[in-house]
């Protein structure tokens, strides 16, 4: 964030590391839409400074927003800045468990006399239009099943074992993993930026040093990322893809250039259409069904490198046999070939246009 980058370039060690911390703070807002006032970017400052304690920064902005008079306009540039500077409290901490309770604590912390329900599991079905999916929704856990699908999410985690995997691969099993989380959406309000901060906090237990500009200044391309990583219509062509995830995690973690334009994830509701990419609608009439089959799974293939043939079979309605013999023929025209086995292997494509292109 450029109203901190004067602590960057001094390179005194405690003010570069504040400074960065209150970017991603700042930075963080941008999942909602939110701005920060002047009057929080100029406190900040002093807290970098050494001048007072971020104890007091959240004791001055509530003073400030008690003389402040309430209007349409500052309600939530109220929620910008004390969300902002409980973000940095929380990441300027050491402390960290990973679980379920660690999560629902750290919205509790953030949110606390914001939202009524802060460190609440949501008691209710939501759905929210996202300017990426043009007005669409992503499809979130049913409220019934928030803390067993939270519990299974954090198990399987907690046990995966990351010993002998290259970065590339924690990254993308990382990325996978909050991915899930978010989807999950435990929350009515905080969802995105209550995920992003236990994230960090994870990523600091497993030794990456989150100190870079991405959170900060993408904040907007993660929460854009994470919902077309979440969002399919097979009617109109529209696969869930981990592609733009990846990308903003091999710029966080891996030190990649990834260019992160968040236009280039903009579906078009009424052609079934990326933005910047062609991808013809699937037909459901009787002549292309097998086609439109072969290329769904195809592209759920290229999407989600790591998906089984039981997981392609759940998401398409059909039994896991048609699914393999669709895999089958993938193979055989030299698209795909699967590298490791069935259950912990994952798929390499060979041919970005599917068996068609191989046709003569």
């Amino acid at each position: 964030m450029g109203d901190f980058e004067e602590y960057k370039r001094l390179g005194e060690p405690e003010k570069k590391e504040k400074s960065e911390i209150w970017g991603i703070a700042v930075g963080l807002q941008q999942t909602d839409g939110l701005t920060p006032s002047d009057y929080l970017i100029e406190t900040a400052k002093r807290n970098i400074e050494g001048d007072i304690t971020i104890k007091e920064v959240k004791e001055r902005l509530n003073e400030y927003y008690k003389a402040k008079p309430v209007g349409k306009d500052n309600d939530r540039t109220e929620e910008a800045d004390k969300v902002s500077a409980r973000i940095t409290e929380v990441l300027s901490e050491k402390a960290f468990t990973f679980s379920p309770a660690e999560y629902l604590a750290i919205h509790k912390r953030l949110f606390e006399g914001i939202y009524k329900h802060a460190g609440k599991i949501r008691d209710y079905n939501i759905s929210k239009a996202e300017w990426v999916l043009s007005g669409e929704t992503v499809f979130y856990a049913s409220a019934d099943s928030i803390m067993a699908t939270l519990d299974y999410d954090f198990s399987q985690e907690k046990n995966h074992k990351y010993k002998g995997s290259s970065k590339e691969e924690i990254a993308e099993h990382i990325a996978k993993f909050i991915s899930g989380v978010w989807q999950i959406h435990a929350f009515c309000e905080g969802n995105t930026r209550t995920s992003a901060v236990f994230l960090i906090k994870y990523l600091h237990t497993m030794g990456f040093n989150v100190t870079n500009d991405l959170f900060a200044e993408n904040s907007w391309y993660f929460r854009n990322a994470l919902v077309r990583a979440n969002y399919s219509d097979y009617n109109k062509g529209i696969i869930a893809t981990a592609e733009y995830l990846n990308r903003f995690f091999g710029n966080l973690l891996l030190g990649e250039k990834n260019v992160l334009k968040n236009r280039e994830m903009l579906v078009n509701s009424n052609s079934g259409e990326d933005a910047n990419d062609t991808v013809k609608p699937y037909d459901d009439t009787v002549n292309d069904t097998v086609k439109s089959r072969n290329d769904t799974v195809f592209l759920l293939i290229k999407g989600m490198p790591d998906i089984t043939a039981a997981e392609i079979a759940e998401k398409m309605g059909i039994g896991i046999a048609t699914v393999k013999r669709e895999i089958k023929r993938l193979k055989d025209c030299g698209a795909i070939e699967r590298i490791g086995s069935d259950k912990a292997g994952s798929w390499n494509v060979l041919n970005g246009s599917g068996c068609e292109k191989n046709k003569r």
